[in-house]
């Protein structure tokens, strides 16, 4: 491999290990709220520092035991009602779909039922160590979905696994870098709070329909199949500028009725 196909083939990984890492970060910004405000910034750092360590052991794992995770665990044979055979990639995708969709809802039904938003702020800190444990359970889950992109980006994966894992600490340092920033713009502009938990219930969507395509779960009858990236970026776009054009509406609204009031 010459040098400018190594570097055009490092850009491609550590470009796509920055787009796919977009919901991990949406996640960690959220997630790391829940910890002390002065060790915020610390747990986010820590949490991502630890997870790019376990993605380049995954990524590890996944080239020398492919076919351990790709075996079958189990199988739900309950025909027309729910059938699939299950693996371990596939088990990990649903755990992170159910924990990102609780997660989502659970936050969600808290700024529903709050009285006073500044409360929001006041809520219990979580233990930093618990917090940074659910950033690296979560970074792992999505761990899958990238690590298996680069996988197929390379010729031979044993050779240019130097290159992968050089790929996830450059997405991981970039990660690191915009962490502080997202969760500084999210607690400016606390609307987009809601934005945000809604885009990550999508990704618990996105992953719950992976998993359960690549279990092959049929339920009564009907196969699940897995949201492709083209339609979940769509629905992402369209939730963004959906809430852009609403603010700016409410801001000329809010215009408006002071000008009158005058």
């Amino acid at each position: 491999m010459g040098i400018l196909e190594i570097v055009m083939t490092l850009g491609m990984l550590v470009l796509l290990q920055a787009v796919l890492g977009f919901d991990n970060l949406l996640y960690i910004s959220l997630e790391s709220k829940h910890a002390p405000e002065e060790r915020q910034s610390a747990v986010r750092k820590w949490g991502i520092g630890i997870a790019v360590g376990l993605r380049i052991v995954l990524l590890f794992l996944l080239i020398s035991m492919i076919d351990a995770f790709q075996s079958t665990w189990f199988t739900l044979p309950w025909e027309g009602v729910i059938e699939g055979t299950f693996n371990l990639h596939s088990l990990i995708v649903l755990v992170g779909g159910v924990f990102i969709l609780y997660t989502a809802m659970k936050e969600i039904f808290h700024m529903i039922v709050v009285e006073d938003f500044q409360s929001t702020a006041k809520r219990e800190p979580a233990a930093v160590w618990s917090v940074v444990a659910r950033i690296v359970f979560m970074n792992a889950v999505f761990s899958f979905d990238s690590i298996l992109s680069a996988i197929a980006l390379v010729d031979d994966t044993k050779k240019d696994f130097w290159l992968m894992a050089l790929a996830i600490l450059a997405g991981g340092a970039l990660m690191i870098w915009l962490a502080d920033s997202v969760s500084a713009f999210l607690q400016r502009n606390r609307m987009y709070e809601v934005l945000g938990l809604f885009i990550l219930f999508v990704v618990g969507i996105l992953l719950l329909s992976e998993g359960g395509h690549l279990a092959q779960l049929k339920l009564f009858g009907q196969e699940v199949h897995s949201m492709s990236k083209a339609t979940f970026y769509f629905v992402i776009t369209v939730l963004v500028l959906t809430e852009v054009v609403q603010s700016r509406y409410k801001k000329k609204l809010l215009q408006q009725q002071k000008s009158l009031r005058k």
